[in-house]
């Protein structure tokens, strides 16, 4: 009876450690809400999306508005076509413009929405216009090292005479 008694309560013990693990892993993969809130798509087309990724944060004013929900090339335009879904409570104006962002230095990629003075609102399947795409650093490296060797470039003055 002691022995049965003392294997129930390690099975127990072993099966809150793994619904433990499966909500910590649900948490990291930020699928960690069961319910899904009443929400609208839009898109945005991107020059360079970076390293967004689906299911990565629409933000707006820090605060989280939506997700990433696809991200897919448009072959007639050549560029990155990208699909949020936008919680229904947070309305925003048809001038919203959309940016590629950085949390922190290298951190992950989000979208963030600065909404415009439109008083018509977005609405299900619209498409956001102004649009900024992310700041690759590897660009601006190569620009700056770019910039730099076009004004020594000109300037040879070791030469002799």
């Amino acid at each position: 009876m002691q022995r049965t008694t003392l294997d129930l309560w390690v099975g127990l013990f072993v099966m809150a450690g793994v619904a433990a693990l499966v909500i910590l892993a649900l948490k990291v993969g930020n699928m960690g809400s069961f319910s899904a809130p009443e929400s609208y798509t839009v898109y945005a087309e991107f020059d360079n999306i970076g390293g967004l990724k689906a299911r990565a944060p629409v933000k707006s004013a820090g605060v989280v508005v939506g997700r990433v929900t696809g991200i897919e090339f448009d072959t007639q335009s050549y560029k990155a076509r990208v699909r949020m879904e936008l919680e229904k409570r947070y309305p925003f104006s048809k001038d919203t413009a959309a940016s590629v962002l950085t949390s922190g230095l290298l951190g992950e990629q989000y979208v963030g929405l600065e909404t415009g003075a439109d008083s018509a609102m977005l609405k299900d399947q619209d498409k956001l216009t102004l649009t900024q795409s992310a700041v690759v650093l590897e660009k601006l490296i190569g620009q700056f090292l770019y910039s730099k060797a076009a004004e020594g470039g000109g300037k040879n003055e070791a030469a002799p005479k």
